[in-house]
């Protein structure tokens, strides 16, 4: 297994009280993101660090569990949920201990019903908020602003996600990076998945175009992350991206796509919506959703009571915050719908001198 790519990340303004966080990341399962956190978490150990494993997940994997033979490992919370006994991490009894490490193996886990937090990532801010340092691990897949990026790429949408301020935040990342070709054959090996998943999991995920995307988008996600903290690779122009959407199934894909705009340009994300009419229950839950998504991505969530042409509202907008970028949807409307009140996004074309507009295909 080649040696990981280990990139820190300048963090002066970080509260010296609060816990360090270095995620260990890489292209999909089975490139050795846990056997290589349990080895730095075995060398916390042997100079004499207060070391803990939090939780882990070896999947059955031989190879992890022999990583972790004689490492300390904390109790987990079991949960009783229904008829099932479910164990979690147990945050409340990790902060009572108070290590001077720990290690939080799947970092976009969801946490069984009745868990103190949601998400697992949610555990990880509180340990470091009692100023205990983490080690965790993730696939670059499940950052929120690629989910659209990977399902196009690979098929597969990812469900369980993690906001990307988190691996902003984080004080190191370490990518182990390992060639399709080489994971292939550890998968072929048995050394990722049980014999009847091996076959179809080469087919279908595991493909060599799929592994090939996802490596790269990991190398150059890691680089971005690293080049936003460089001193001198500040941009020369303050950059705000404006998203326009509707309470629509498409805009989850305009505000990732503006989300990754703000990051490559580290600029501000705006994400609006104009609230012309009584909304549905499903497009209120839509609107909550997107919310919650654009604050993931670190962006501002605003809904506009309707005073106006919709595009007047826009163009008002954009020119308040003083946007350097518009990203919108396709329009929804019909052609004649479009003849008889006008197309949103000419009309922002009309009125916006020196902004970028992004139209996005609704396919």
């Amino acid at each position: 297994m080649p040696d990981p790519i280990r990139l820190t990340l300048n963090r002066e303004s970080a509260a010296p009280q609060r816990g360090t966080h270095r995620i260990f990341i890489g292209m999909a399962a089975g490139v050795g993101k846990t056997y290589r956190a349990l080895g730095s978490l075995r060398e916390h150990l042997e100079v004499g660090e207060n070391a803990l494993i939090g939780v882990l997940e070896t999947h059955g994997r031989q190879e992890t569990m022999q990583a972790a033979d004689g490492l300390p490992m904390f109790p987990r919370r079991e949960i009783q949920h229904g008829n099932v006994t479910l164990s979690e991490l147990d945050v409340d009894g990790l902060i009572q201990r108070r290590p001077f490490i720990v290690l939080i193996d799947e970092l976009a886990h969801t946490n069984a019903p009745g868990s103190p937090n949601e998400k697992r990532w949610q555990d990880v801010e509180a340990l470091r908020d009692a100023g205990i340092h983490v080690l965790s691990t993730m696939n670059v897949q499940h950052l929120e602003s690629l989910n659209d990026t990977v399902a196009r790429l690979t098929g597969v949408r990812v469900r369980e996600r993690v906001p990307d301020h988190v691996l902003h935040d984080a004080d190191e990342l370490v990518l182990i990076d390992l060639p399709p070709e080489d994971l292939r054959a550890r998968l072929r090996a048995g050394k990722i998945y049980s014999a009847d998943k091996i076959e179809q999991s080469l087919g279908n995920f595991f493909t060599v175009p799929n592994l090939t995307a996802l490596r790269e988008i990991a190398l150059r996600h890691v680089a971005q992350a690293v080049e936003m903290d460089m001193p001198d690779g500040q941009p020369a122009a303050h950059e705000v991206i404006v998203v326009a959407i509707a309470a629509e199934d498409t805009a989850a894909r305009l505000i990732r796509r503006g989300g990754q705009l703000a990051e490559r340009l580290h600029g501000e994300l705006y994400v609006i919506t104009v609230r012309a009419e009584r909304l549905s229950p499903e497009q209120s839950r839509l609107l909550d959703t997107y919310r919650e998504i654009t604050q993931a991505l670190g962006g501002q969530f605003q809904t506009l009571e309707r005073q106006g042409g919709i595009g007047d509202m826009l163009v008002g907008y954009a020119r308040q915050v003083h946007a350097t970028q518009i990203v919108m949807g396709e329009t929804s409307r019909s052609r004649w719908a479009e003849f008889w009140r006008g197309d949103i996004i000419k009309f922002v074309l009309r009125h916006t001198q020196g902004v970028d507009v992004h139209v996005i295909s609704r396919d």
